[in-house]
């Protein structure tokens, strides 16, 4: 009886296959290909089928053969070899990936709806096109809401992996994948219109799975997207990709001003600025609604040129240029962003007064207060207005409150130092101090050392020595600590110590008239002047200042 039943699925089996083709299989066979996909240097990844879906060379196959792959053709049914020029989606998890290729296509339709169980599908192979294999849809699994896993009942092999199926009216409603073995009679499909869905958007370059593949992913169909891939890119990709990026840029929206911005600013970047200035012009030209942004971006780049790349010159690019075209965006649309432009233009041409009248507004727009304080500074630092200089400083802090954000850091440093300047060491110090616990795991011996100045300036000799101290543990070969330590030591009366940290000095450079010197002046200081005036004599040999006048000071 098993017998009987094993002969009668086997005869019903073989019947599928034996049924009358349908009408479309030969028109529809020119769609379907062969896909290839290379190594770097040439080697062969893989080898798959694929169908056409789309007239202008949209195509999809199985992903895992872009894994790895530089490189990838496809063959279809006549022979005709056409490159795949990139990636328009992927899905590693059902293994399915859409590209295109190079030249107009015929594609399959693919089916609105989902095939019913029972309703027959065939699959349509790239090895033999006259023949198509018929099979009964067992399963339609839904998955993500809209979309259809298929289960057949119609063996296949691996060599059908990727092939399309086709419902009664030739519409392609799913793609083949892998069986579970060479002798299961059971076959299985992901949705064609899953994989049509496929794309890319403005976050693709970080899409983890087209990151396995090396063949580039195309620019996206939203001018907004691929605005955001462009902004994307700026910071995470190689210097080739992001100029293949701007130049799909272009093909891709001709008419959109970014592209030739993003080339320009490019070009400019690379001393181009020939170049440069031809796309920053033409993507003013073809600015309509936001013209202003466009004289915004070119005085940027030539602002930045001008501070940034001064030693390659360039006659048409000056200051004067910069300040016309922000003012042209200024004059469209006053935005804080353009006004800060600006100010930093005229702050370049030492038009301190104006710059600073600019930032002065600047600290009351949407910007980062404290910076605009910070640059308002800055130009009564230049026109040798201490006074205000130091309150605009005070006025940056004091947009952020105790305890301080690492933000901080850079205005409690600039304000130190100014305090400095201004003989205001303790209030440096406390400065110094607050900087110091935000960039802790940033500071250097450099840090210690400027912060031991102002220490001893300001009368504070037990921090000043256990900073300098902390400058000779970082860099303990530097003899420039060891002479300030020496220095302090000698100022306090620590006089055997200060024999000892010169003794150091020389030690490690015994041509330091640093060394001698201070060695000499402990000695002295301590009444052994028998061997502490040989010791400023070799300091002025070495041609120390300060030697002759503490040689006849303590000759005497």
């Amino acid at each position: 009886m098993k017998k009987i039943i094993f002969v009668l699925s086997f005869i019903i089996c073989q019947l599928s296959f034996c049924v009358a083709q349908p009408s479309w299989v030969k028109k529809a066979s020119k769609s379907v290909f062969t896909l290839k996909t290379f190594a770097a240097d040439g080697s062969l990844i893989a080898s798959s089928n694929g169908f056409f879906i789309g007239a202008n060379g949209e195509a999809v196959s199985s992903f895992a053969p872009f894994i790895g792959a530089k490189r990838a053709i496809v063959i279809d049914a006549a022979g005709k070899e056409q490159q795949v020029t990139g990636m328009m989606g992927a899905n590693e998890m059902y293994d399915v990936a859409k590209f295109r290729v190079e030249g107009k296509t015929q594609p399959l339709m693919v089916a609105a709806a989902k095939a019913p169980v029972g309703s027959t599908l065939w699959m349509l192979p790239y090895r033999d096109t006259k023949k198509a294999a018929g099979g009964t849809v067992r399963k339609a699994e839904t998955f993500q809401t809209d979309y259809a896993y298929y289960t057949i009942a119609l063996q296949t092999t691996e060599l059908d992996v990727s092939c399309p199926l086709l419902n009664e009216a030739g519409e392609v409603v799913g793609i083949l994948q892998p069986a579970a073995s060479g002798r299961d009679s059971l076959s299985y499909a992901v949705s064609a219109r899953f994989a049509d869905s496929l794309k890319v958007n403005g976050l693709s370059l970080n899409n983890p799975t087209l990151k396995k593949t090396f063949i580039k992913t195309e620019m996206p169909d939203k001018l907004q997207d691929a605005n955001l891939m462009m902004y994307i890119a700026g910071s995470s990709a190689d210097s080739a990709t992001y100029v293949r990026l701007v130049e799909d840029f272009i093909q891709k929206f001709p008419s959109a001003p970014d592209g030739y911005t993003y080339r320009g600013q490019f070009a400019a970047g690379y001393g181009d600025f020939a170049a440069a200035e031809r796309d920053m012009e033409q993507a003013i030209k073809l600015s309509s609604e936001n013209k202003d942004n466009a004289h915004f971006n070119y005085a940027r780049v030539i602002y930045n040129k001008i501070i940034y790349q001064e030693d390659k010159p360039y006659d048409k690019w000056t200051l004067d240029k910069a300040l016309a075209e922000i003012q042209q965006a200024v004059s469209i649309n006053p935005l804080p962003a353009y006004r800060q432009v600006e100010g930093n233009i005229l702050f370049a041409q030492k038009k301190y007064d104006e710059a600073y009248t600019i930032f002065k507004e600047l600290t009351k727009s949407n910007l980062d207060e404290a910076e605009m304080w910070f640059a308002a500074s800055r130009c009564k630092q230049h026109l040798k207005d201490s006074v205000a200089m130091l309150a605009l400083l005070d006025s940056a802090v004091n947009t952020f409150s105790k305890p301080y954000l690492k933000q901080a850091a850079p205005y409690l440093w600039t304000r130190a130092n100014a305090r400095m300047d201004a003989g205001r060491y303790r209030e440096a110090v406390s400065d110094m101090n607050d900087y110091e616990q935000l960039m802790s795991t940033d500071v250097n011996a450099r840090f210690y050392y400027i912060r031991h100045q102002a220490e001893v300036e300001g009368h504070l000799f037990q921090q000043a020595l256990n900073d300098i101290n902390k400058a000779i543990e970082m860099e303990p070969k530097e003899t420039l600590y060891y002479a300030e330590k020496a220095s302090l030591q000698v100022r306090v009366g620590m006089y055997d110590e200060a024999m000892a940290t010169a003794r150091e000095t020389l030690a490690i450079d015994p041509n330091s008239s640093d060394g001698y010197l201070f060695l000499g002046v402990a000695q002295c200081a301590k009444g052994n002047t028998k061997e502490g005036i040989p010791n400023l004599q070799k300091a002025k040999e070495l041609g120390d200042p300060q030697a002759e006048g503490l040689i006849q000071r303590y000759s005497k």
